[in-house]
Order: C-alpha cells, then sequence, then structure tokens
C-alpha cells in the first residue's frame, strides 16, 4: 500500500468515526424512509405520465378506427353511385388508417405492458416502506430504551463524560474546601499562641504582658487588703516574716547567679540603670 493509499485510508477512517459519533440514528431512520417516500412518488408519477400517453394514444385510435367506418361508408356509397373509382380511393384510405391503428395498438399494448410493470414495482415499494416504517419506529423505540439505560448506567456508576466532569467538580471543590479549613485552622492557632498581632488592635506582645502585670498586682492587692481584714497584726507578722524569706531566697538566688556570671551572658548596663531608676519610683 502506497503513501497516498495509507493516507486517504486513514483519512476516510477517521471522517467516519467521527460521523458515526455525529450521527443520530433516529434522524438516519427518518432520513432514510423520507427517500423512500420520495422514490415511491416518483414512480406514482411516472405511471401517471405514462398512463396519460397511453390515453393520447387510445384517443388517437378512436379518431383513426372513425375514420376507417367513415371510409368503409364512402366506399358503399361510391359503389351504389357507380363511381368505382371512389369507392377505390375510399377503401385506400381506410385500409391506411387500419395499419395505424395497428400501429397504436401496439404502442398501447407496450405502454400497458410498462404500465403494469410500473404499478406492481410501486405496490411492492409500498408495501416494503410500510414495513420499513413499521421496522422504524420499532428501531427508534429500541434505540431510545437503550439511550435511557445507558445514561440511566452512566450517572449510577459516573462512566459517563457529564458524571466524570461533575466528579472532578466534587473533587476540586473537596480539595478547596479542606484547604480553607486548614487555613481557617492555622489562624486560630496562631492567633491563640499570639504569633499574629491583631491587626484592629494597637497593643504589641510587650503592652500585652504589662497589662497581665498590672492585673496581677491588683488581685495581690485586694488579696492583701482581704489578709488584713481577716487577720489583723497576726497576718502582718507572718506577712513579714514571708516576705523576710523571700527576699532572701531572692538574694540567695541572685548570689548564684552572678557566681555562674561566667556561664551566662552579662546584662546591658543601660537596661539594668533604667530598671534601677523603676525601683527607686516604685519605692
Amino acid at each position: 500500500m502506497g503513501v497516498l493509499s495509507r493516507m486517504s485510508y486513514v483519512v476516510r477512517s477517521k471522517l467516519n468515526a467521527v460521523l458515526n459519533r455525529a450521527e443520530d440514528p433516529n434522524e438516519a431512520l427518518d432520513y432514510s424512509y423520507e427517500q423512500l417516500r420520495d422514490q415511491l412518488q416518483d414512480v406514482k408519477q411516472g405511471i401517471a405520465d405514462l398512463t396519460t400517453q397511453k390515453k393520447r394514444l387510445e384517443i388517437q385510435k378512436r379518431r383513426l378506427e372513425e375514420n376507417v367506418q367513415k371510409h368503409n361508408e364512402q366506399a358503399r356509397e361510391a359503389m351504389a353511385q357507380d363511381r368505382e373509382d371512389l369507392a377505390r380511393r375510399a377503401l385506400e384510405k381506410k385500409n391506411d388508417k387500419l395499419g395505424q391503428v395497428e400501429d397504436l395498438e401496439a404502442q398501447i399494448a407496450d405502454l400497458q405492458g410498462t404500465q403494469d410493470n410500473l404499478v406492481e414495482k410501486k405496490n411492492t415499494l409500498q408495501s416494503r416502506i410500510e414495513e420499513f416504517r413499521t421496522e422504524k419506529e420499532t428501531m427508534k423505540a429500541r434505540y431510545e430504551a437503550a439511550e435511557a439505560s445507558t445514561r440511566v448506567s452512566e450517572a449510577m456508576t459516573g462512566a459517563g463524560d457529564e458524571m466524570e466532569d461533575v466528579g472532578r467538580s466534587i473533587e476540586r471543590a473537596t480539595e478547596q474546601t479542606e484547604d480553607m479549613e486548614a487555613r481557617a485552622e492555622a489562624m486560630d492557632e496562631l492567633e491563640e499562641s499570639g504569633a499574629f498581632e491583631d491587626a484592629l488592635s494597637d497593643e504589641d506582645q510587650l503592652d500585652r504582658e504589662l497589662d497581665e502585670m498590672r492585673s496581677d498586682s491588683e488581685v495581690e492587692a485586694e488579696l492583701d487588703q482581704l489578709r488584713e481584714e481577716s487577720g489583723g497584726g497576726a497576718s502582718d507578722d507572718a506577712s513579714s516574716e514571708t516576705t523576710t524569706e523571700t527576699d532572701t531566697e531572692t538574694e540567695a538566688a541572685g548570689d548564684g547567679g552572678t557566681d555562674d556570671g561566667g556561664s551566662e551572658q552579662a546584662a546591658d548596663p543601660e537596661v539594668e540603670a533604667e530598671l534601677e531608676e523603676l525601683r527607686d519610683e516604685n519605692n
């Protein structure tokens, strides 16, 4: 097989595949049925034209037969008048007309045979058309039932192109929803941990810690007031002792920190100076 033959074969195959996918069997059956009906109409028209031609020949035959009868009467009348020459001429015309009548009869017979043949073919074609119409409706019903069954099966199994698109849409929507939920949980976690500052608030982490310290100081002050109201002087002595012990532990811890200063980085002198000023202001 040559290159051109192979290319022609491939093109025809592709075109046939495309046409098969695009062709609707119902439309094809209806089109074929209409073609058969057109052919039947053509046959009927041919029969009508043939019958018309036959009728014209029959009319012409009747006229010739009338002329034959006329010439026959003329010959009789001429013989009655002892005009044999006129009688001979009348008989000659009569015989000429009889020859034409015979030719017309042969033509009419041929037309009649053709007409009978066409009528028979017309009846056969009409019967086939009726059979095809019944078969066509049956095939259309079967195709529609098969198409409906296929659509239902594709919808249930998700094998169809439309259901495939629906499945992909659901998958994309599910992925987007899961991503959005994960992002929302991440933002909540970062907000709770304080990693992200509130965009609507001017406070930073230092402001929040100072607010917590103020709240703790207020709570401690209220607790001290409650102790004074409930315990009196004894509570003051216990509180003093507790405060002394706490200060002692704090100083000890401070000394230990100083001893270990070789392992820790020294504090910033400027920061320590500012802290000392704040202590003096509080005292």
